[in-house]
């Protein structure tokens, strides 16, 4: 599944390109998103995010899309790859600009692991 927004002055670090934390919060609600579609119902938290790589520099007014996808699915958590692409003003193409991926684990009320519930399988990368 593809999400978009575009990097703003609010987002530029002190150097005046885009704040990896802004990326990374981005990165988190985006793909948060894919995994409360993919789990109706579902209480889900983000737990980790692995081989986190900032590729390059981003420029005010940047269009950035989000591919997330899924990669794996456990019993109690699933874990989705994130590549971002940011097509710059005046731009011909876009570029890769960040990747990593995430996992998050499904809990119930009292915040404990649940299972996730069955018959419920990641989107697929044709359905994204």
């Amino acid at each position: 599944m593809n999400n978009f927004t575009i990097v703003r002055p609010e987002h530029l670090n002190h150097h005046g390109y885009l704040f990896g934390g802004s990326m990374l919060r981005w990165v988190d609600e985006y793909a948060w998103l894919v995994a409360s579609l993919d789990f109706p119902g579902c209480t889900l938290v983000t737990v980790g995010m692995d081989a986190i790589r900032f590729r390059q520099r981003v420029l005010s007014g940047s269009i950035l899309r989000f591919q997330i996808l899924p990669r794996r699915q456990g019993n109690t958590s699933m874990t989705y790859s994130v590549e971002v692409f940011a097509d710059e003003p005046g731009a011909t193409e876009e570029k890769e600009v960040f990747s990593t991926s995430i996992s998050f684990v499904c809990l119930d009320e009292e915040g404990n692991k649940k299972p996730l519930p069955t018959g419920t399988p990641l989107r697929s990368a044709k359905d994204a």
